[in-house]
């Protein structure tokens, strides 16, 4: 199995809102990122993958029978899809394969999904397999789920893979649909600031798969599969959930749903103030209800607000990583300086603040 030299690339993605909704069956409204990981794949007869990458020095070998448990780091991502591929009953080639990232790993900003389905990408165009997105979806999120070990959603995959320029994607998770909603803030005047905190985004100690447990458990006190079966009750439908605090997990679920939806509308009339009141009532609510935010990305949010932002969130599983604020872009140095400064008054690392944009879905030649 030779051929030509593959490129490939995927975007990083930021949610601009509809945080652990993804694996409630709820509602999610992400963007893709300008900035991608890219993929150059030389495909050859034999059996397995050397992998290079610009960021770790050496090689890794993947044997193309591997399973879960052979490799482990950053490659795992890279062999999980090779696996998941296979196990779908679809050709992997050999090769060569070069990765040159500039998805930040750690942020928040679905790294392990852009890389994830940049190989896939490049696999799939090497063999001539056509797949639609959506299944391209499941195979890199079966790759994270039972190669790499992470038990999450389909939000990344979905967003790097289908996102469009200039809009955001309205995602429903019940049954895996989704809408392009217009997004160009700049358009009138606003800039959307991406502000990566350098605290690194890590699930490790089990905190992402203890709140996608409380959700379970909330749902299964309520006799249902999931939260999103509930939707239409409203809150008051969570009195009978015994355990407080799973309670205020599937509350946070619940109103966030109604926050994806209520910012659909708010875009589709460009009431972008609306849209910052949102962003801020979403942040409220993963502090306070699901818990995931960190006093630095707190602080980091509050001072956007107070500098002049219409609103502010985290962005990502949490527990690290970034914050977007919808600013005007009069004032966007100024709600930049705000933040660095509080920020560094507290003994935080400086934080890497960037105007961002909706960008295209991953693709071939794409840089």
């Amino acid at each position: 199995m030779t051929g030509p030299v593959i490129r490939y690339s995927a975007p990083g993605r930021v949610n601009l809102i509809g945080e652990h909704t993804d694996y409630n069956l709820g509602l999610a409204l992400p963007i893709a990122l300008p900035v991608r990981t890219s993929v150059t794949l030389r495909p050859d007869a034999c059996d397995a993958l050397e992998v290079h990458s610009d960021r770790v020095p050496g090689s890794v070998r993947i044997a193309l029978n591997t399973v879960p448990g052979d490799v482990t780091g950053w490659a795992a991502y890279v062999a999980g899809v090779v696996w998941a591929l296979r196990r779908a009953g679809k050709r992997v080639p050999g090769g060569v394969m070069s990765i040159s990232g500039g998805v930040d790993m750690g942020s928040g900003l679905a790294s392990s999904a852009a890389l994830e389905c940049a190989v896939l990408g490049a696999m799939l165009a090497a063999t001539g397999e056509l797949m639609d997105p959506l299944d391209r979806a499941r195979i890199a999120q079966r790759a994270e789920n039972e190669y790499v070990g992470t038990p999450t959603g389909l939000l990344d995959q979905t967003a790097v893979l289908c996102a469009e320029s200039r809009r955001a994607l309205l995602v429903d998770f019940r049954d895996l649909t989704t809408r392009p909603v217009p997004f160009d803030p700049e358009a009138y005047g606003l800039a959307l600031l991406l502000i990566n905190s350098r605290a690194v985004h890590r699930h490790a100690d089990g905190e992402y798969a203890t709140r996608r447990a409380a959700c379970e458990r909330a749902a299964a006190a309520l006799g249902v599969s999931s939260l999103r079966e509930v939707q239409g009750q409203g809150i008051s439908v969570l009195s009978g959930v015994p355990d407080p605090v799973d309670a205020r997990r599937a509350r946070h679920v619940l109103t966030e749903n109604v926050r994806v939806h209520d910012m659909v509308v708010a875009l589709q009339a460009c009431d972008y103030r609306h849209v910052g009141g949102l962003l801020s009532a979403s942040h409220d609510s993963m502090r306070d209800d699901f818990e995931i935010t960190t006093a630095h990305l707190d602080l980091i949010v509050d001072t956007a607000v107070h500098a002049g932002a219409l609103g502010a969130r985290m962005t990502g599983g949490g527990f690290g990583g970034c914050v977007i604020a919808l600013v005007d872009g009069a004032r966007s140095g100024v709600v930049s300086e705000a933040v660095r400064e509080t920020v560094r008054r507290a003994g935080h690392p400086a934080p890497s603040i960037v105007a961002t944009q909706a960008g295209p879905g991953a693709g071939e030649h794409i840089s």
